[in-house]
């Protein structure tokens, strides 16, 4: 009895704690640099809010402008990717102890859990994975207790947290799919003969049927946009496995690797690692990204921990050195994943790194900016290119300025201009890049534009003087050095043009 109610206290307060210890780190480091270009785009797409959009779901966008109530706030925005971090750390602590770890195994977890470069990089900027990065292992966890005997009501909760995810990012659907066809594999698969199970499948469609009614309205721009982008961003090497190695970094691999064996050695949780496999193996033949299977190492992680634990015993010797290897690991790879020091510090810590060790951290090939992190690079220069834009626009005469628009290549130079632009003193931004596409000319005539980087409106018009250069040398090279132009008497009407300039893509740096 005893025994017992030390293992209740130790669910009831140390996952929290960790939780709480994670929550305070994302908000002591998150809120740096500046916003990066797709937190931008998700203010501006919330700030229009829809049941879809053309590159994404409408949660986050929603989440993002929610989060700009009371104005123009980083450390606001910042603040929702930190809340799901620490949901994620208390998820993945209470699993390692449902699954029979100790103090320990869930100390571990929430170091790997929190310090993880993929996870981290999850909590520290606001994108769609925020959200599955927690919502995942919290499906794989109730689950796991319903294998255990919890009501199979608890199925219309999976169902509803499905959908929740669905509406952040659709990979969730992926998934969803693997943990099906883990419990089919598994004596587990008993769980599905129960009312509840179609009852939830039902509850889902219904839940995602007002967005998968607009992806099919506007004939599923997505899809379009991952063919346009198929070729420009897929990894062909190493193999997608890999990868997935690689995102979670060798050393900390170690601990989920251990965790994916160890749930194939247990009866009980065999249909969990078969769900890993079957997901990987999706999205290994779909091409996808090798983040996009991130959410699902923070159960992984849980069940490594726990052996872990076992096999330490009472030798607190390997158990101190255990904690110190990972907190070793974390200190010097922090700062590539969260913008926790200083911008010119961390540019010269990442150059002395890369001299020891040999190694360019650029993460696109040929970049010659200062800043090797895109993520990092993209959260530079937005304001100056509003100012300068804006300086633009009232060099104008009066009777130009009335009806001139703004032309932005991309959505996130587009979202730039329009979030910084004080209210009411620019006209909407027009780009032809995703979202903005669909929002159309706002009935703009086109006689004079604005044109940033948008070359490809040049061939409509018959005058364009180039009255500008934005320089951002921090910036990615394709957001350094490019023109701002000024274009007049357009051979056809906007309205006409626009058709041909629909660009749904994530390629920047292209015409």
């Amino acid at each position: 009895m005893r025994v017992q109610a030390q293992r209740k206290t130790l669910a009831r307060y140390v996952p929290g704690i960790a939780a709480l210890l994670t929550l305070v780190l994302h908000l002591a480091g998150n809120a740096h640099y500046g916003f990066f270009r797709d937190e931008l785009y998700f203010i501006i797409c919330g700030f229009r809010p829809d049941v879809g959009y053309v590159d994404q779901p409408p949660l986050v966008p929603l989440l993002a402008a929610f989060s700009q109530t009371f104005g123009l706030s980083l450390f606001a925005l910042r603040a929702v990717p930190a809340v799901f971090a620490a949901l994620t750390t208390f998820i993945a602590a209470r699993f390692a102890f449902e699954l029979g770890g100790g103090r320990f195994a869930i100390l571990i977890t929430a170091l790997v859990t929190t310090f993880a470069p993929e996870l981290l990089a999850f909590g520290a900027r606001l994108s769609p994975d925020t959200v599955e990065m927690a919502v995942w292992p919290l499906m794989a966890l109730i689950l796991y207790r319903m294998v255990r005997g919890a009501s199979p009501r608890w199925w219309l909760v999976i169902a509803a947290l499905t959908a929740l995810a669905f509406w952040a990012k659709y990979s969730v659907a992926f998934f969803a799919v693997a943990l099906v066809i883990g419990l089919l594999l598994t004596p587990q698969r008993s769980i599905l003969r129960t009312r509840w199970f179609p009852a939830a499948i039902v509850l889902g469609a219904i839940l995602i049927a007002p967005n998968v009614w607009w992806q099919w309205h506007y004939h599923f721009p997505m899809l379009q946009l991952l063919h346009n982008d198929y070729d420009k961003f897929m990894l062909k090497w190493p193999p997608f496995p890999m990868q997935q190695i690689m995102i979670m970094s060798p050393l900390l691999s170690i601990v989920w690797l251990i965790g994916l064996g160890w749930l194939f050695a247990n009866a009980r949780t065999r249909f969990l690692a078969y769900a890993y496999l079957a997901l990987i193996a999706m999205m290994w033949a779909g091409d996808a990204k090798a983040y996009y299977s991130g959410p699902v190492y923070a159960y992984l992680v849980a069940a490594g921990c726990v052996p872990i634990e076992r096999w330490t015993g009472v030798r607190y010797g390997w158990r101190v050195a255990i904690i110190a290897v990972l907190v070793a690991f974390a200190i010097p790879s922090t700062p590539f994943v969260m913008p926790i020091v200083p911008m010119q510090t961390f540019i010269k810590y990442q150059v002395a790194l890369g001299n020891v060790f040999h190694i360019n951290f650029h993460t696109e090939k040929n970049a010659t900016n200062s800043i090797p992190i895109q993520y990092y690079a993209d959260m530079t220069g937005w304001p100056q290119l509003e100012r300068q834009v804006a300086g633009v626009y009232d060099s104008l005469a009066p009777a130009q300025r009335a009806h001139a628009a703004i032309y932005a290549h991309n959505f996130g130079e587009a979202a730039a201009i329009d979030l910084y632009g004080p209210p009411d003193s620019l006209p909407p931004v027009l780009s032809g890049n995703n979202n903005y596409w669909l929002w159309g000319t706002h009935g703009y005539s086109g006689d004079v534009v604005i044109d940033v980087r948008g070359y490809e409106l040049l061939p409509y018009y018959r005058s364009v003087k180039r009255v500008g250069t934005f320089y951002n040398p921090d910036g990615m090279p394709y957001e350094n050095n490019f023109p701002i132009w000024v274009l007049r008497d357009p051979k056809i009407p906007l309205s006409a043009i626009w058709p041909h300039l629909k660009n749904y893509s994530y390629a920047f740096g292209g015409l």
